[in-house]
Order: C-alpha cells, then sequence, then structure tokens
C-alpha cells in the first residue's frame, strides 16, 4: 500500500504523497490547483502548466471532483494556500474516478435534503460538518464507556432476537426463527435484571433497540442505540447519580476532544458541560408547573402522561437537564418498584433535556410474589416470561437502573433538528435502504 502522509502532518521541505478525494479544482490560466481532502483535512496541489510535463497536468486537472488520488511531491510554505502550505506534484495516480454527475454536492456549496442525503451517506460524510457529527457520537460513546468503568461496570452483551418482548404490546417486530415466532428486542432490560443478579452485580450494555412504533417524528426511530445501566444494592437515587455521572462525562469527553469536530458545527463556542446537579421534579411538581406555564389548552391531571408540548414548557421553565420523580405506579411498565410507603407512587424516574425526554429508569421490584402481580396487572402472562422470573426466587438483590437513548443524546447535545442526522443509516417506517 502507498507510504503515505495525511495532509495535517505534511510539513514544508518534506517529500511526501498524500492521498484523498479531490475536493476542488482552481483553473487560472497559467497556473492551477486541486484540492485533495483527506480525513484529517485539505491540501493544496500546485500546478504549473508551463514548468510541468503536460501529461502529468492533464492528468492532475483532468479528474472530476471527488475522484480519489495520490499525489507525490514536495511540501512548499504558501501562505496564500488553505492550510499555509501546498505539494508541488511529481506524480498523480488516478486511484478511482468519480462520475462528473454527483448526486449531492460534498462541498457543501449547494444544499441538498435530508432524504437524499440519507439515500447518499458515504457523499454525505465528506462534508466536514457532517463527518464531525459521527466523530462525536465515537466520543459519546467511549466516554460513556469509561464513565461506566468508573462507577464499577462489567460490559456485557444480550440478545437481540428473544421469545417475548421486554414490554409486550405491539411495538414488536416478529421474525420467523427457525419455523418458530421471535421478536427483535425492546431493551435489554430483563436481561440486564439477571445479570446484577448473578456475580457481576453492576453492569451496562450500549447496543441496539428495536421498537414498532408508528411514529413518523423527528426525534423517534424503530432501531435506536440504547444506552443501559443496572447495578445491584441500588435504589432510584443511587441510579440517578450514575446516570447524571455518565451523561456529564460525555459532554467532558466532548468539550476536551472535540473541538475541531466542534468547530466544523459552529458550536465551539456555545458548547457547555453541564455544571451542577441536575434539578430532581417530582411528577405532582412537573405537571403543576406546566400547568402554571399557560402552554397547554387543557390542564394535566394526575395519571397523565407528559405531552410533548408540556415537556417543551417545563423545560423552557427548568432551563437545563432535570429529572421527574416518583410517577404514578399506574403508568410505569411492571418491573419499576412501588415506593414502601405508597403503592400509588413508583420510584420510576424519567431524565429530561429541555427538548425532550433522554432516560427512563427506577429501582426495580426485586421480590418475586410482587414482581409476578405486576406482570398480571398489566395483562401480561408471567409463564411466557419464566426464564426471568424464576431467577426472582434464587437471591435477587434490590436493584436499579436506566437506558439512555443514545442519538437523542447526540441530537440534543449538538442542536440537531432531526434524529437521522445522529444515524448513519437510520431505520424508519419509510426507510429500509441503505
Amino acid at each position: 500500500m502507498l507510504d503515505r502522509t495525511y495532509t495535517a502532518d505534511a510539513e514544508p521541505g518534506d517529500h511526501v504523497t498524500v492521498a484523498g478525494w479531490v475536493h476542488e479544482i482552481r483553473d487560472l490560466g497559467g497556473i492551477a490547483f486541486v484540492i485533495l481532502r483527506d480525513k484529517t483535512g485539505q491540501i493544496q496541489v500546485k500546478f504549473e502548466k508551463d514548468e510541468m510535463d503536460e501529461e502529468l497536468v492533464e492528468t492532475g486537472l483532468g479528474v472530476h471532483r471527488e475522484s480519489v488520488v495520490a499525489v507525490t511531491g514536495e511540501v512548499e510554505e504558501e501562505p496564500r494556500a488553505p492550510t499555509g502550505v501546498e505539494v508541488t506534484p511529481e506524480s498523480v495516480d488516478v486511484l478511482a474516478e468519480a462520475d462528473p454527475e454527483l448526486p449531492l454536492d460534498p462541498s457543501g456549496k449547494v444544499d441538498a435534503e435530508l432524504p437524499t442525503r440519507l439515500n447518499n451517506r458515504t457523499l454525505d460524510l465528506r462534508k466536514p460538518e457532517v463527518k464531525a457529527v459521527f466523530e462525536i457520537r465515537a466520543e459519546i460513546l467511549r466516554s460513556a464507556r469509561e464513565a461506566f468503568r468508573d462507577l464499577g461496570c462489567t460490559e456485557i452483551n444480550t440478545p437481540k432476537i428473544v421469545a417475548t418482548g421486554t414490554e409486550g404490546g405491539t411495538e414488536l417486530f416478529p421474525i420467523t426463527y427457525f419455523g418458530e415466532e421471535a421478536f427483535m428486542n425492546q431493551s435489554p432490560q430483563l436481561f440486564k435484571q439477571l445479570m446484577v443478579g448473578s456475580g457481576l452485580e453492576r453492569v451496562f450494555e450500549i447496543g441496539p433497540i428495536f421498537r414498532a412504533e408508528e411514529h413518523n417524528t423527528p426525534r423517534h426511530l424503530n432501531e435506536a442505540t440504547s444506552i443501559d445501566f443496572e447495578s445491584a444494592f441500588f435504589d432510584h437515587t443511587d441510579a440517578m447519580d450514575a446516570c447524571e455521572h455518565v451523561v456529564k462525562a460525555a459532554y467532558e469527553g466532548v468539550a476536551e476532544n472535540c473541538q475541531q469536530q466542534l468547530e466544523a458545527l459552529d458550536l465551539a463556542d456555545e458548547f457547555e458541560v453541564p455544571e451542577g446537579e441536575f434539578p430532581r421534579l417530582s411528577y405532582e411538581e412537573a405537571i403543576e408547573r406546566i400547568n402554571a406555564t399557560g402552554e397547554l389548552d387543557t390542564q394535566l391531571v394526575w395519571g397523565d402522561d407528559l405531552p410533548t408540548e408540556g415537556e417543551k414548557a417545563l423545560g423552557d421553565d427548568v432551563g437545563g437537564h432535570y429529572f421527574v420523580t416518583d410517577w404514578p405506579s399506574e403508568i410505569k411498565p411492571f418491573y419499576i418498584k412501588d415506593h414502601d410507603d405508597d403503592e400509588q407512587l413508583s420510584t420510576g424516574f424519567d431524565l429530561m433535556h429541555p427538548r425532550m425526554e433522554l432516560v427512563s429508569g427506577g429501582q426495580r421490584e426485586h421480590r418475586f410474589d410482587r414482581l409476578v402481580e405486576g406482570f398480571e396487572q398489566q395483562g401480561l402472562d408471567p409463564d411466557s416470561f419464566d426464564y426471568y422470573t424464576k431467577m426472582f426466587r434464587y437471591g435477587m438483590p434490590p436493584h436499579a437502573g436506566w437506558g439512555l437513548g443514545g442519538e437523542r443524546l447526540v441530537m440534543t447535545m449538538l442542536g440537531l433538528q432531526n434524529i437521522r442526522e445522529a444515524v448513519l443509516f437510520p431505520r424508519d417506517r419509510q426507510r429500509l435502504s441503505p
């Protein structure tokens, strides 16, 4: 392969081979420039037509934009060049010619609609601001993993093909599994609970989840990335502490390691790591504050879920991340434990960004009899979950945890308008390819 130098590493006086995509060609008559782009940036290649081999000039200037080329030559200082240096070529090798008609403009000079971008994601990521989103996403996941390890967690991987859904209902994608009906998993919830009952005690997972919801909104996906945590001997307040730690660590990682990417997104000056503790509002206080804003046509009452308009009104009122705690038991899943002194209140909580919900969590019901009662109250057959419930007969410790939407974290952190911008190849009601 090529003995290649990245464009960002090319220094005056070096003899290099740089390789990448033809970003732009500027022909000024007797002199012309090819702007070459790789993952680290761009570099100018100078062609002095009267002083160079004619075939070399024709090769260098005859390629179409986005063709892949390798250029070998001397690096010289040039203050007028975009990066302060330029390459005088000795050879130009065309490694892959691009069609002259591109489905979108990677230079960004001509805007493309989101469907066109998603249909041509490879070209789309050649734009620095789009590439930056996914480099930041990678840093968020790296930082989250480090934060989990700080908490003493073991990373696990749980099945994505299951015999029963985590929460039942119509949100399941059925598949045929060797002649039997199976489903794509909605959540690692039940499996991660089983692991806190094992010798691992405290676990996390970052992986795909599948929801057959027929939403078609800028913040819903049918395949998403869930960042999950579960710990033995934790209650819901401990779980909220862990959640806050991981979210802040993700912001800190981006602030520390992604300045170039934030600049590409014009966010470098305004990006802030959340400071202080996230406020913890009870569900009752949340609906009172939403009602007080006057933003809803009808007042919320006990037992209502928080509508999108209500979340936005409360988010504007709070002005930052916050938890909503002590939800009514009737609107939380069967595995969420109720408060010991009030069975009408659950230990469930949500972490909210001012724009939307990011996290759902709570303390889990670890007592076998109470767990089975919860199944029955929600119309689920406990026998269908025997692999799960029977383990609660063998010494299941008190435990708590949560699940965080990975794409929603990226979306809210970077101010993206559509969650599909935070996914390489989104899956929704209309999109199954690419």
